[in-house]
């Protein structure tokens, strides 16, 4: 008894009173929650990093009505074809059978979007140089061009006329706190999906829907 009426003195003489408990009064007589006056946080229960990450929901959202592509309507690709850019541009170069086996649709039908493709002048057609048996597509300089274009969501010539206008270390910081916010992120599981291509269409399903 003698040892916790000692510790309890040493805290009274040392002025720490502890947050404040629940059932106190603020100066408009509403009870003040258990955490309002312990610092750093906020009534309500809204922590400093929720409150910067609003603000920068905020600016993210400004950003993107400031900076938004406005030279035309993106999409110029049909769904089915922008998804063998897309696979080609992540796979590497693979033959008619292997990107008709990755993309789970008969062989027929990606044959017929590669030529199509071809035709345009956005994939061609090379022979492997392990293999001269075998004939890889790819893309064409034009159509990575294209499929980067139908990437962008920001009009670049706009945005870096902003940039120019900032000093080139703020400039830095700007981009290299964008990298860390992202490098941060915790990782998202992606859902099971797999990609059914039709000949004039792509949509993404759940392997479950398949018949």
């Amino acid at each position: 008894m003698e040892m916790l009426q000692g510790v309890a003195l040493r805290v009274r003489d040392s002025g720490f009173r502890g947050r404040p408990a629940c059932h106190e009064r603020g100066p408009a007589g509403k009870p003040i929650g258990i955490d309002d006056g312990w610092p750093g946080r906020k009534p309500g229960g809204v922590t400093e990093e929720r409150a910067k990450a609003e603000r920068f929901a905020e600016l993210f959202r400004a950003v993107y009505l400031t900076f938004h592509r406005r030279d035309g309507p993106r999409g110029q690709l049909a769904a089915a074809s922008r998804a063998v850019l897309e696979h080609l541009a992540l796979a590497g170069p693979l033959t008619v059978g292997e990107a008709a086996a990755h993309l789970s649709r008969a062989q027929s039908v990606v044959s017929e979007i590669v030529t199509h493709l071809e035709r345009q002048g956005l994939l061609e057609r090379e022979d492997d140089p392990a293999d001269r048996r075998r004939t890889l597509i790819w893309l064409t300089p034009a159509g990575h061009d294209v499929l980067r274009r139908e990437r962008e969501v920001l009009g670049v010539d706009h945005l870096a006329l902003a940039l120019a206008r900032l000093p080139p270390s703020q400039a830095d910081e700007l981009l290299a706190g964008l990298r860390a916010l992202v490098d941060a992120a915790p990782p998202v599981p992606a859902p099971e999906l797999t990609l059914r291509l039709r000949p004039n269409n792509l949509s993404r399903t759940d392997p479950k829907e398949d018949p």
